[in-house]
């Protein structure tokens, strides 16, 4: 189990801290607002109503013992930012932003946040993903960069092995597991012609699932 300060309870910080706390993790929820703060109080480990903004706040609040941090106050780029150097000056081991755009996000990045993330896009990338150029049934992030995908085959792979089609050298993707049915097979044979109906799992960079189409 890991703990967790969620900082900004709005509809994002709100869900995520309350699905934190479901997957079985500590969770420490601040927010100024106290109306915010108590709706969520029995769905998570502690809700406190107070200003992150005050270094000596979070200090009393222990958040310097907290594994990971996700500052949730994305419209706000100035609380955003303090908040984000109050968090590394209690060198909190790992911090996590909300942001509204790209400028926002480059600034939190310049004052260390490990990861900003934008919602909004997030969202959009997976969503083309299915829709457009790999027929993607799950997509797993591991960074910003790599992914895990469950994917059909690509129509000119059906019949060729792995060996044959030299998945690593010529697409930058890596075969983890063969799905048929109700059976998964790890590792897979690389010298078994791929099926038209079994499900690929896939490690690549993002841009890589791109290059080629579904059958």
């Amino acid at each position: 189990m890991e703990s967790y300060v969620v900082i900004g309870l709005g509809r994002f910080g709100t869900h995520l801290a309350a699905r934190l706390f479901e997957c079985g993790q500590e969770v420490l929820a601040i927010d100024p607002d106290e109306q915010k703060v108590n709706r969520i109080a029995d769905q998570v480990t502690r809700a406190v109503a107070a200003d992150a903004r005050d270094r000596d706040v979070l200090d009393r609040l222990g958040v310097e013992n907290c594994d990971r941090a996700i500052v949730a106050v994305g419209s706000d780029l100035a609380s955003a930012a303090l908040i984000t150097m109050n968090l590394k000056a209690l060198k909190v081991p790992y911090i996590m932003c909300k942001a509204q755009d790209a400028t926002y996000k480059e600034i939190l990045e310049k004052l260390g946040a490990d990861r900003v993330i934008i919602p909004e896009w997030d969202i959009a990338d997976r969503l083309a993903l299915g829709l457009t150029s790999s027929g993607a049934m799950e997509y797993i992030e591991l960074s910003q960069e790599v992914g895990i995908v469950e994917m059909q085959p690509a129509a000119e792979w059906v019949g060729k092995t792995v060996r044959q089609l030299e998945l690593r050298s010529r697409y930058g993707l890596n075969l983890l597991a063969v799905r048929r049915e109700d059976q998964i097979i790890i590792p897979p044979d690389i010298d078994t012609p791929l099926d038209r109906n079994e499900i690929l799992v896939l490690l690549g960079k993002y841009e890589s699932f791109s290059q080629w189409k579904p059958t």
